[in-house]
């Protein structure tokens, strides 16, 4: 999802946003599975997974999304990210991986819109768990 760079509210006129300085970098770890497609792994997914999704497919030329692991940054906490989360989810559904592990930061709210959206595909996911593709 693309954050809009002007906020036309009342209260706040041509809000651009800008670079974190704090966060020199997003990382995200992808791997293509033969016959699968890519797995996507992230850490706190600040980037947004739909970019970093997006930015697997660009980098490696594959398609196919097998799975998506890690923090989706989507805490339910009346902010702008809980705003993404519906939009988050329609470009999930869009992307339809096999497999959608949201960890971390992703929040219980888009959690369980996951779960609700796309049962089938849902791991939860707790400590020591170990993934094999």
């Amino acid at each position: 999802m693309d954050l809009p760079c002007n906020n036309n509210d009342d209260n706040e006129k041509n809000l651009d946003l800008v670079p974190d300085p704090l966060i020199k970098d997003d990382q995200a770890i992808v791997v293509n599975v033969k016959n699968k497609g890519l797995v996507v792994i992230t850490g706190c997914g600040h980037a947004g997974i739909i970019n970093s999704v997006d930015y697997a497919r660009k980098v490696t030329g594959v398609d196919k999304i097998h799975a998506i692991i890690g923090g989706f940054h989507l805490p339910a906490d009346g902010g702008i990210f809980e705003e993404a989360i519906d939009s988050t989810l329609k470009e999930l559904q869009k992307i339809d991986p096999e497999c959608i592990v949201p960890c971390h930061c992703t929040g219980w709210k888009a959690t369980n819109r996951i779960i609700d959206l796309m049962p089938n595909k849902f791991t939860q996911s707790a400590v020591c768990t170990t993934f094999t593709f």
